[in-house]
């Protein structure tokens, strides 16, 4: 019997904790504290999803021939976030997608779908942010203590 493997692309690797401590407070410092003296309340750190829910959709995914994942990094506009403490906060989306070649290289390009007669994107989104939804242990990866100038200091 003959087996044929296919070769998957690993773009991304595992990482250790102090790696990944070090990038957690890098975006505390630099991004999310501006954000959220913007927002005017904390911005979210992190979005959680089961993995129940991802490998459905990536199993979704691969059915209709994706062959990657891309994160974005979006924010929930006024008026169209899942919850009303989610407007102005970051999230992530999940966009299936599948690698084209052309004659300007490889590219990873959106995977559309027909849904109820229309086109859609393969897309997930709408997990639970923290903040505001925590659990009581998210400060121990990565704590900061940030200086805020004149408006004092805080622990995240």
């Amino acid at each position: 019997m003959n087996t044929i493997q296919k070769k998957a692309l690993s773009v991304g690797k595992y990482v250790n904790s102090e790696h990944v401590d070090s990038i957690i407070r890098t975006y505390k410092k630099e991004k999310w504290l501006h954000n959220s003296k913007r927002l005017g309340k904390p911005d979210s750190l992190s979005v959680w999803y089961s993995v129940e829910e991802l490998e459905c959709f990536i199993a979704n995914s691969k059915k209709n021939g994706a062959d990657g994942i891309k994160l974005s990094f979006a924010a929930y506009p006024e008026n169209h976030a899942p919850l009303p403490e989610y407007e102005g906060l970051q999230t992530i989306v999940l966009v299936a997608t599948k690698k084209k070649k052309s004659a300007n290289g490889i590219s990873d390009k959106n995977i559309y779908v027909t849904k109820n007669g229309s086109t859609e994107i393969l897309a997930y989104n709408a997990g639970k942010l923290c903040p505001p939804y925590c659990a009581a242990d998210f400060t121990e990866i990565g704590v900061t203590l940030i200086d805020k100038g004149e408006d004092g200091l805080a622990v995240i």
